[in-house]
């Protein structure tokens, strides 16, 4: 199996926000920015598996500030962990309003999980990630215990659910 290293499938994508993207308000639709998160983090899963891929989990989507019609949006996206067959991807979108000298703003936030398919759907290896920094090694580290942390929600047994006919 080979390794990759983060920076071998790194993605920046932008995106002009256009008046289909958002509300009456001017506001853009959340959805919108998140489809366009999860296209950065399948480019960045797609350039590390050289397979095909799909969304298993979105974790710790936070909005920072909004996004109207004529901003440009920037996805900033990296791989921060790797299992067998599963790649977490930390996304970062910022927000540049052209019409003012401002730096852009980060906007949102996430952690997308995408898990490698072989031709016949089931999950398939993926290369090993080659850590070459500190920063990495810390991401790494945080990546490994949110994918633990969710292996062991996973294994536990469902709560209790009561149904409508038992209430």
């Amino acid at each position: 199996m080979s390794t990759k290293t983060v920076g071998q499938s790194k993605v920046i994508m932008s995106s002009v926000m256009l008046p289909e993207h958002a509300n009456p308000a001017g506001h853009v639709h959340g959805g919108e920015i998140m489809k366009l998160m999860d296209t950065a983090a399948a480019v960045v899963a797609r350039r590390h598996a050289r397979t095909n891929v799909v969304t298993a989990r979105v974790d710790e989507l936070e909005f920072h500030h909004p996004i109207f019609i004529g901003n440009v949006v920037t996805c900033h996206g990296q791989l921060t962990f790797v299992g067998k067959s599963s790649m977490e991807i930390s996304i970062t979108v910022t927000m540049e309003d052209l019409s003012k000298e401002e730096p852009a703003k980060t906007a949102l936030t996430a952690f997308f999980t995408f898990v490698a398919l072989d031709e016949n759907g089931r999950p398939y290896p993926v290369p090993t990630l080659e850590i070459t920094s500190e920063e990495e090694a810390c991401l790494f580290e945080q990546g490994k215990q949110r994918y633990l942390a969710y292996k062991q929600k996973k294994s536990r047994p469902a709560a209790c659910q009561v149904t409508l006919e038992q209430q």
